[in-house]
């Protein structure tokens, strides 16, 4: 499934934005211009469908830190977040908490005032999930309209709640294809990281979002996956080079022709283990139906940037990209690549929107 069009409203700097999505998605911008907002907002769609909406608002200060604080019309405060795929569309609507006597400690949480999810054929428009504050009805296997079986949470949508996909199975596939969305952000490369370690390793085919698994995703492309993909990876960005995954404890080594020995993780520049846990995460062997990355030109040296888009338009034959980039070259080569124009994101009023 693709994402053809992403609305969110009332969210940070993006007071009203509607974004039509293409197989590569390129958004740039100068600092403070919106671009980790979006990033953050499309991720809030798929944290919804995981259950995880309150924790990724807490991790963000919580449902009034935010809401859109700039000028508003009259009318209740609301964040609405929307996406269409393919032929459906989803859309989620949060407000603060109603106060309770005594108050509460849980104030901070969002609270879902609707949620929709409609089919869509040619110009007509069928409705399968909709919830109005507590009360939600659904569309079963059989098309009948049911109300929702479960008591569930004010802060939580129905998506995550339900339990009986085999009675609403078209429900279920689009929940499953949200929060299967991929997400990479700040993997964290410094001298001190676990990345750098030896790890305990099982078959990984999906990098985690920390890559403390690292060695082990790649030892699985080695195995099971696109190993002669892999090894073009490493010797464009190291000529010469060979990645070696010692089993057992997974220490994660890179030989070069000029030296006599490996050099393992530890000795590692930081770049190249950026460069190096993109690798894993674009060439999964199960690639998802979309794949974001916030900025992952961080920390890599100028000479790793075309091997990065070289890996990155590769992908693109198997997922949908959302590409953040403050990186001027990385947007070049990849527009050389795929053809994509870059979405330039501007700033106007402290309100977030697209350069025309």
């Amino acid at each position: 499934m693709t994402i053809r069009q992403l609305h969110v409203a009332g969210y940070r700097s993006i007071r009203d934005l509607r974004l039509r999505l293409d197989r590569v998605n390129l958004i740039v911008g100068p600092n403070g211009s919106g671009k980790s907002n979006l990033y953050r907002a499309l991720g809030l769609v798929s944290s919804a469908a995981s259950g995880a909406l309150a924790r990724a608002l807490a991790e963000e200060g919580g449902m009034p830190s935010v809401l859109w604080a700039g000028a508003r019309a009259k009318g209740p405060v609301r964040m609405t977040l929307a996406v269409e795929i393919d032929e459906f569309g989803y859309e989620l609507e949060c407000g603060l908490m109603p106060p309770v006597p005594g108050g509460s400690a849980f104030d901070l949480d969002p609270h879902v005032k609707s949620e929709l999810v409609t089919f869509r054929q040619g110009r007509k428009s069928a409705v399968l999930l909709e919830r109005s504050n507590a009360t939600a009805h659904a569309r079963d296997a059989e098309g009948a309209r049911m109300t929702f079986p479960l008591v569930f949470s004010e802060s939580e949508s129905v998506l995550a709640e339900l339990r009986e996909p085999h009675r609403f199975p078209v429900i279920s596939t689009i929940r499953d294809e949200i929060r299967a969305w991929r997400f990479y952000h700040q993997f964290r490369v410094d001298a001190a990281s676990p990345l750098r370690q030896p790890q305990t390793g099982v078959r990984t085919p999906i990098l985690s979002e920390s890559a403390l698994d690292l060695a082990a995703a790649l030892r699985t492309i080695q195995e099971v996956g696109d190993r002669p993909g892999l090894e073009e990876a490493i010797d464009r960005a190291f000529p010469g080079g060979r990645l070696e995954v010692e089993a057992g404890r997974f220490v994660l080594r890179l030989a070069m022709p000029e030296f006599r020995r490996a050099f393992d993780a530890r000795e590692l520049s930081d770049g190249s283990m950026q460069y190096l846990c993109l690798v894993a995460a674009l060439l999964s062997p199960r690639p998802p139906s979309l794949l974001a990355l916030n900025e992952p030109e961080s920390s890599i040296h100028p000479d790793l940037l075309e091997p990065l888009a070289n890996l990155i338009a590769k992908a693109a034959r198997s997922s949908q990209l959302w590409i953040t980039t403050h990186s001027t070259p990385l947007a070049d080569h990849l527009r050389r690549l795929t053809g994509a124009e870059p979405i330039e994101l501007r700033k106007v009023a402290g309100e977030t929107r697209i350069r025309s």
